[in-house]
């Protein structure tokens, strides 16, 4: 009887000897270890991701020639609602750049896109990030700001060979300076996780007592401020909602109601900052 107890306790005792030989590890060798690991994963899910793909390309061969008609059609006239915002960019930068050499300030950096298909999602209460296609091979940077057509995704958390772990707008890790557009006030954004299963949500704190949200139908939209030299100024975040007076007292604190299609993206956009050339 008493062989047996002992048999049974035996997983239990090897459970508690790897976890104090793990704690005694050094961090150096966890850090090793866990990046072998990724990238020893990496190919199952970079699979997965490709034959997701191919389900969509034959998905599509299916379509009848109607409905590709349609799409054919609604696309066509995507592309020149987007022609016409390329052009409309064109002419603001022109301006912009006019303004800086009026003004005599220094110029903003320059980025360039690095168009990377989303592997997996990880929305869990700690970590919430992306793992995304491309990695240390297509030169992707540590601490890249993503982005995607509803405004930032988030940044560039780690960097693998072939791979790279995206940290969301939504995780309570991430924290930038952030303003409401048309007030140049810097306040203090970080991540708050879901308020639902479909709606990620954000934190601003700092915000001055004299904003408000008395229109439900126009709420306060804030933007990246450009402070910090990791986002690029003026990129869409969020919506502010329901504010509440801060630990403080001086400040008010609000919920920040974010894209919902951060929950469901399959393509992001990495800014990677254009070196200047040598002088």
């Amino acid at each position: 009887m008493l062989k047996k107890r002992l048999f049974s306790l035996k997983p239990f005792a090897v459970l508690i000897v790897v976890a104090v030989f793990w704690i005694f590890v050094p961090i150096g060798f966890k850090s090793r270890l866990s990046s072998v690991f990724h990238e020893f994963q990496a190919p199952l899910s970079a699979g997965n991701s490709y034959i997701r793909e191919l389900q969509n390309y034959w998905a599509a061969r299916a379509k009848s020639k109607d409905e590709l008609y349609d799409a054919g059609k609604d696309l066509a006239r995507l592309n020149a609602t987007y022609e016409l915002m390329i052009l409309e960019n064109q002419t603001l930068k022109q301006e912009v750049e006019r303004l800086e050499e009026l003004l005599r300030l220094p110029t903003r950096p320059d980025y360039h896109y690095e168009i990377a298909r989303v592997v997996s999602r990880d929305f869990n209460s700690w970590w919430q990030h992306l793992e995304i296609r491309k990695g240390r091979k297509q030169g992707i940077p540590f601490g890249a700001p993503v982005v995607f057509a509803g405004g930032v995704v988030g940044r560039v958390k780690e960097v693998h060979e072939y791979t790279s772990t995206v940290e969301l707008l939504s995780n309570s890790h991430l924290r930038m300076a952030v303003m409401i557009e048309g007030d140049n006030r810097p306040m203090s954004y970080r991540g708050a996780g879901f308020r639902t299963l479909q709606t990620p949500v954000g934190l601003a704190e700092y915000i001055p007592n004299d904003i408000n949200t008395n229109d439900p139908s126009n709420p306060p939209r804030i933007i990246t401020s450009g402070m910090g030299g990791v986002f690029p100024a003026g990129i869409h975040i969020g919506y502010l909602k329901r504010l509440r007076p801060g630990a403080s007292g001086m400040f008010q604190d609000g919920d920040v109601y974010l894209d919902k299609r951060l929950t469901s993206l399959t393509e992001v956009a990495v800014l990677i900052a254009t070196e200047e050339s040598p002088q």
